[in-house]
């Protein structure tokens, strides 16, 4: 009997996808000259295109190249020359694949070695212990910052589905810009987009209307929002199901559950507020309570690494089961599980007493593994963590002098 996983299933605007499988966003920090997709992001994606899984989400996409989560992300906006982008949404559509462009603005988290525009809902700084000099402090937003971020959101989307790409997805998640004004520990704000969730949801409901009155209907549009922060005091379950209920008024396509930040890494599956999270799947727990409220497609990722979980997912009420990790570790996992069912990607979180060196060692691990695999070469999952960092470092390093220059074209 052929596994639930294996099935279609189509999303509301009209794209049907081969399974119930997805490839959620990792970054990939790959990017070329000029922040754009470089041959090694192609071969990549043509991997996992090729490896079975129905929904590929790419790594965030940045609406402003003033603003990176990394210095070798991509930048797609208005002016952007659109041909890179074509030939990458070509290579990842094979083999009937689907594939979404995460669309993302870091907000406060941004690296201060990279320098750019740091901006946030409040001038609230990062708080790493001590780690937290390693990012800028931010300034809090204007009116006019808001509505610059809604308008690049709406560009970027019109020019992902002129280069093929089958919709996007709204990162307002993990902590970047739209999380924070999700969470009152970032969101400090005294205007219409501060304190109640109502308003604290405000940006992300106008960026999702903006992107959507800007693509076609049969264009998807999806959303990555927190199950919540995992910090006392942070975005909750509860305000989860409150964001979720206004989608439900909009036409969003898909909603994938996370959670999480750089301060509480629980896509990890590491909390700081304590909560104990599942051994693998995470969110479920959350994703089955949220599942019974909306009425768009949900998708949950964090941890899934074996058939039989992807499978107790499915049987919760959840739609699309969403794989980072575990592609990285094995780009043909969803092909392999036809082979053998009792397939298990591996594990290679960073379990060291620092949870913040742990979570960047963990991070470097999984990168490494997909630079090998964009070299057309296989994962290494035994990879050392130390030597992962230190490698992950270096490159950091060549890769932030490169955008520094690029950032110098945009200042002038």
């Amino acid at each position: 009997m052929t596994s639930p996983v294996f099935s279609p299933f189509t999303l509301p605007c009209g794209i049907t996808l081969s399974n119930r499988l997805a490839k959620a966003a990792m970054e990939e920090n790959m990017a070329d000259t000029g922040q754009i997709p470089s041959a090694a992001l192609l071969r990549l994606y043509r991997g996992w295109a090729n490896g079975g899984t129905g929904l590929l989400i790419t790594g965030n996409v940045m609406v402003d190249g003033r603003a990176m989560t990394g210095p070798g992300g991509v930048v797609l906006n208005k002016d952007s020359d659109i041909a890179p982008f074509r030939t990458w949404a070509q290579a990842a559509k094979q083999n009937d694949t689907r594939v979404l462009m995460q669309l993302n603005h870091p907000g406060r988290q941004v690296y201060a070695a990279m320098g750019g525009d740091v901006l946030s809902p409040s001038d609230v700084a990062m708080d790493l212990g001590k780690y937290s000099h390693l990012f800028s402090k931010p300034r809090a937003m204007t009116q006019s910052d808001i509505e610059q971020l809604i308008q690049r959101f709406a560009d970027t989307a019109v020019k992902a589905e002129q280069a093929g790409f089958d919709g996007v997805q709204i990162h307002a998640a993990h902590g970047y810009l739209i999380s924070q004004f999700l969470s009152p520990l970032t969101n400090k704000r005294d205007d219409q987009y501060g304190g109640s969730i109502e308003n604290r949801m405000r940006l992300l409901i106008e960026v999702i209307n903006a992107v959507r009155a800007q693509v076609s209907p049969s264009f998807a549009v999806g959303v990555k929002i927190n199950s919540a922060d995992f910090q006392r005091g942070g975005f909750d379950a509860k305000d989860a199901r409150q964001v979720v209920l206004a989608m439900n008024e909009l036409a969003v396509d898909l909603v994938e559950l996370s959670g999480g930040s750089y301060e509480s890494p629980a896509m990890q599956g590491n909390t700081a507020d304590g909560q104990t999270l599942q051994r693998e799947a995470y969110f479920l727990d959350f994703a089955k309570e949220i599942a019974q409220v909306a009425t768009m497609p949900v998708m949950t990722t964090g941890g899934v690494r074996r058939l039989a979980v992807a499978e107790d997912v499915l049987a919760q009420g959840i739609d699309i089961v969403g794989m980072g990790t575990a592609l990285a570790m094995n780009p043909s996992l969803p092909n392999d599980w036809k082979k053998d069912s009792t397939l298990s990607a591996h594990d290679p979180v960073v379990r060291w007493k620092d949870k913040t060196m742990s979570a960047l060692a963990t991070m470097a691990v999984i990168k490494r593994q997909l630079q090998r695999m964009s070299k057309g070469k296989r994962p290494k999952p035994n990879a050392s963590p130390i030597l992962s960092l230190v490698k992950d470092r270096i490159r950091i390093k060549r890769l932030t002098k490169r955008y520094q220059r690029y950032l110098s074209t945009l200042e002038k």
